[in-house]
């Protein structure tokens, strides 16, 4: 056998699996499987509180003994193994910080908080009460509640996945208070003089004169009209401060923020800056650059306070964050923020939700996000075409407004925020999911995201309290049906899923897997004409190629839920030959002439892969 060297170097942006390796092989298909060892990253997104619990009362607005809760422990290594098995590199714990909600743990030390400024029984994930703690709802033992953190890091990591946890930079809960914070780190707003309106240096805006009033509503009632000693629409806050969307009344609207405070970065009231900003060209500058920029410079004092908070978790072992509406916070912020955590992780996953298109690049270049969230284009183009609102043309159009910066824009169809599929105000059908993830899945080299009881069809129709159905609730403590079918009470085997369950989850498992194929990993993205058989444009077929040295793919997708197209997909003129499809078996067939004829049944898809 000749032994030849091999320098392969294939890496995805940080957080993604990196392999760097000089190996002794002997043929291309050596290559090929080493090419496969490394896949582009796959977002497992889960609600931490209601992955584990087992119980089925749901009663709206019901208590943490009524309607139960998940735990840290839950996450056995069974059940991490089996959404490994999903083709998953990183599992995004959401709502594991400690975070305002009602049920009463002073007998932990832990101070209660006022329903007034609490939304939902359980509270939301997004105000956040004390930064180095984690929620104790979650603990078996919530006096140990970090160490049972730690040990469900460890879990995850020894299940060969990452840990990914939310950071909320632009607003904390009205009621924060830290009592797990290190030595020498105050609390947010310890030292702000409340006198002034803003100051460069406090991490909080002040209506001043003026005590905070509880917003009301003639619809909204307080845990829905349910007793509690403090539901009496007071909370004690004076001065009042801003309200963490931008609201300046010392008496927000129902519909504001108004369980959050929001943080000061600087900002003046007026828009101006009180903090350098960046030269242009450190947008081509890495983030040692970036770091090197801001060091040694007088900033706010929000900004220190927000980079002791990420590096004290990158200590504990956590492997990226997903930051919630990080367009509220200035560019310069995450310039300093995110240069800090590479310099303490170069392969830290940093994800950022953004949704005005304009500031995409900026946040990438300037701000050194990884990863946006594409939903504003994107996902929102997609959810019309699975509603039969809209055009596979238009799903296109979307992803190439963004080609420059495509491997940055992760893609999802499901999260905490959004409608799930099976919901009757999206699709009304986990069905009309298929051919949706297959596009969204495969057509980039970045990220792709599932949100828990996606692959199972879970519908969020609950009512659980605060907020409506559709969404499963982040509010309140409920079970969530078509997931505990396949938790089974904690065996994680599906025993108790449906035969179409069964089926749609194997097609999940079947197609994120398909995240370690070369040409996905690294590939380019090819167009393909797709065009029925009056020769004019399908409106309801998406079809696209990827390539790279040693692949090529084909993937068309039916979108249409009754009828079975029947398209001629137009190839690149040297893409000849047989092709036998990764996903769903269907028979080989041949390019002839670069043109390949294929029928699609109702949201049926096709990953066909062009033999050597």
């Amino acid at each position: 056998m000749t032994i030849k060297p091999l320098v392969l170097a294939l890496s995805l942006i940080s957080g993604g699996v990196m392999l760097t390796a000089c190996q002794m092989t002997s043929s291309p298909e050596e290559a090929v499987q080493a090419a496969q060892q490394v896949q582009k990253p796959v977002v497992y997104q889960v609600f931490t509180r209601l992955f584990g619990n087992t119980n089925t009362n749901n009663v709206p607005w019901g208590t943490k003994e009524q309607n139960g809760v998940g735990k840290f422990a839950d996450f056995t290594p069974k059940a991490l193994t089996e959404i490994k098995e999903m083709g998953v590199s990183h599992m995004w714990y959401t709502g594991v910080l400690h975070h305002a909600l009602v049920t009463d743990y002073s007998h932990y030390g832990i101070g209660v908080d006022d329903p007034d400024v609490v939304k939902g029984r359980a509270g939301s994930p997004y105000a956040i009460k004390d930064y180095f703690n984690v929620n104790p709802d979650l603990a078996v033992n919530p006096a140990n509640r970090l160490n049972e953190f730690e040990a469900l890091i460890k879990r995850t990591h020894d299940a060969g996945m990452k840990v990914v946890i939310d950071i909320v930079p632009n607003h904390v809960a009205r009621n924060y208070h830290s009592l797990s914070a290190p030595a020498g780190i105050n609390d947010f707003g310890a030292h702000d003089d409340t006198n002034q309106t803003y100051s460069r240096d406090n991490n909080f805006y002040y209506v001043t004169g003026q005590n905070f009033k509880v917003p009301s509503a003639p619809d909204y009632h307080v845990l829905g009209g349910k007793p509690h000693h403090l539901a009496d629409g007071k909370f004690a806050e004076s001065p009042a401060k801003w309200t963490g969307n931008g609201a300046r009344a010392a008496q927000p609207n129902i519909h504001d923020w108004y369980e959050t405070v929001k943080v000061n970065y600087g900002v003046r009231p007026d828009g101006l800056y009180d903090f350098p900003t960046l030269p242009a060209d450190m947008a081509e500058q890495d983030y040692k650059a970036h770091y090197a920029f801001w060091h040694g410079k007088d900033l706010p004092n929000s900004w220190y306070k927000f980079r002791d908070i990420t590096l004290y978790w990158l200590d504990k072992g956590v492997d990226g964050f997903r930051y919630d509406m990080a367009e509220m916070v200035p560019v310069e912020f995450w310039s300093f923020l995110n240069s800090s955590i590479k310099m303490k992780n170069p392969e830290a996953f940093i994800l950022a939700e953004v949704y005005n298109p304009t500031l995409y690049r900026a946040y990438i270049h300037q701000g050194k996000m990884d990863f946006l969230y594409d939903k504003v284009g994107f996902y929102d183009s997609l959810k019309l075409l699975m509603q039969g609102k809209g055009d596979a043309q238009s799903v296109l159009h979307a992803h190439h407004s963004v080609s420059d910066i495509a491997p940055h824009m992760l893609h999802f169809l499901e999260n905490h925020d959004e409608q799930r599929i099976a919901s009757p105000e999206f699709a009304g059908s986990a069905e009309k999911g298929k051919p949706a993830m297959v596009v969204s899945h495969l057509i980039s080299t970045a990220p792709t995201m599932l949100y828990f009881g996606q692959s199972v069809g879970e519908d969020g129709s609950e009512m659980a309290g605060f907020g409506k159905p559709s969404r499963t609730s982040i509010f309140d403590y409920i079970g969530v049906p078509a997931h505990q079918a396949w938790m089974n009470n904690g065996k994680f085997d599906g025993a108790q899923l449906t035969p179409a369950q069964k089926q749609l989850r194997a097609y999940y498992k079947k197609l994120m897997k398909l995240s370690s194929q070369p040409a996905i990993v690294d590939g380019e993205l090819i167009d393909v004409s797709a065009t029925n058989t009056q020769g004019i444009q399908a409106n309801n077929v998406m079809a696209f190629a990827r390539a790279n040295s040693t692949e090529r793919l084909i993937i068309a997708s039916n979108f249409d839920a009754k009828q079975t197209q029947t398209v001629t997909l137009t190839l690149p003129a040297h893409w000849q030959g047989k092709v036998t499809d990764l996903l769903e078996s269907h028979p080989i067939m041949r390019i002839e002439n670069n043109k390949l004829i294929i029928t699609l049944a109702p949201l049926a898809s096709v990953v066909y892969k062009l033999e050597s």
